[in-house]
């Protein structure tokens, strides 16, 4: 468990108010990350239903099938209740909601056909996922400490990309190069939360006409004098996300490159003063990417400026037009100011933002303490 008893059974009562104001006997959780949200209970997902029920009143029970029974006992769960395979001759879920035994059951996740099965009494609701969008200061410190590690792994790409590529290396081997130095720091410095399912390093980086692919791959290119190199870094730290990413420049500037450096900052800057309470989600994206049309950039704006962070890399809310919940304190997103002109070149930035009663806060400090001229790699 990452966070502790005392923060999962804290979880849990807040969820038994909101199933007294939403006139449920108890929910049943089978989304994983909700799962792990109210227990502790880290897994790895399979074609196996794995449930945490939590009655309207009292402790919660953990349903899973017989081979997780050692790895369930390990959570601070009393009340944990095993089936032996799956498919069985009872399906699994039908299994669980029969075990709740509750007239009206919240489910936080279930197929169309087991909802015909159920039938009356089911109530599909997303109360959980929504309460995971506001993080606690314990999430928020995991978070943070995330996004000084993925801003660790850029230290590390503007510290020894130039290198690489005049040794002849590629993309692929600057991108080994910083993630396997920002995993020997975690694994020393994290300990035990650095693991399969509680710690993680990913990235990419993709250089020159590919730095125009939104979610371009590495491959065995040697970037080249003049090109732009994106690095985008993902943390995770004792299962909470955070990102940071920055756009160099591969030996002297040519063209515009600096004023599209200089316009995705000025992009990221308009997101992080419209993110405060008060705002909606589609009000900061549509601030923000203003920004890039008045530079003249509209037409290689790709995606929204930003998404939720938690315990999921992308979750919700969004920073994206339609998405109007409001903006509050606790909510964490990323702020990625994208110009992709195909054929050509791309740029993209990566903060992690929190909201708070003020200004919202930067846990990643590399774009702030690396300006878009100290982003530009000496080469030869």
């Amino acid at each position: 468990m990452t966070l502790g008893e005392t923060f999962y059974r804290r979880k849990v009562g807040q969820i038994q108010a909101r199933l007294a104001e939403e006139r449920l006997g108890g929910i049943l959780l089978l989304d994983v990350h909700n799962v792990i949200y109210a227990s502790g209970f880290f897994h790895i997902p399979s074609e196996r239903p794995l449930g945490l029920f939590i009655p309207a009143s009292g402790d919660p029970a953990l349903f899973v099938p017989l081979l997780e029974q050692e790895n369930a006992a390990t959570t601070w769960i009393g009340d944990i209740r095993t089936y032996f395979e799956y498919p069985g001759e009872e399906h699994p879920v039908a299994w669980m909601v029969r075990e709740c035994g509750v007239k009206r059951l919240g489910v936080d996740s279930l197929s169309q056909a087991m909802f015909r099965q159920l039938g009356s009494g089911i109530v599909v609701t997303d109360l959980v996922e929504r309460m995971r969008w506001v993080k606690e200061p314990e999430e928020l410190a995991l978070i943070e400490q995330a996004a000084r590690y993925a801003d660790y792994c850029l230290e590390q790409v503007r510290g020894h990309a130039a290198d690489v590529i005049r040794g002849g290396g590629t993309e692929l081997d600057i991108l080994k190069l910083c993630l396997d130095a920002t995993s020997a720091k975690m694994r020393q410095e994290v300990g035990e939360l650095f693991q399969l399912r509680g710690g993680a390093v990913v990235g990419t980086v993709h250089s020159g006409p590919r730095a125009a692919l939104p979610h371009g791959s590495p491959i065995r290119r040697q970037p080249q004098p003049g090109e732009p190199l994106i690095a985008g870094i993902g943390v995770m730290v004792g299962g909470y996300h955070a990102e940071s990413g920055a756009t160099f420049i591969i030996g002297e500037p040519v063209g515009d490159q600096m004023r599209c450096l200089q316009a995705a900052a000025d992009c990221d800057a308009a997101a992080v003063q419209t993110l405060r309470p008060g705002a909606t989600c589609a009000e900061v994206n549509a601030v923000a990417l203003q920004v890039l049309c008045d530079a003249g950039l509209g037409d290689a704006i790709r995606h929204r400026i930003g998404h939720g962070m938690g315990l999921q890399g992308h979750e919700g809310p969004w920073l994206a037009p339609g998405d109007n919940t409001p903006v509050v304190p606790g909510m964490v997103f990323s702020n990625e100011p994208g110009i992709y002109r195909p054929g050509l070149d791309g740029y993209r930035t990566i903060n992690t933002m929190i909201v708070t009663d003020g200004p919202a806060w930067i846990p990643s400090r590399f774009l702030a303490d690396n300006p878009p001229e100290q982003r530009v790699l000496p080469y030869p």
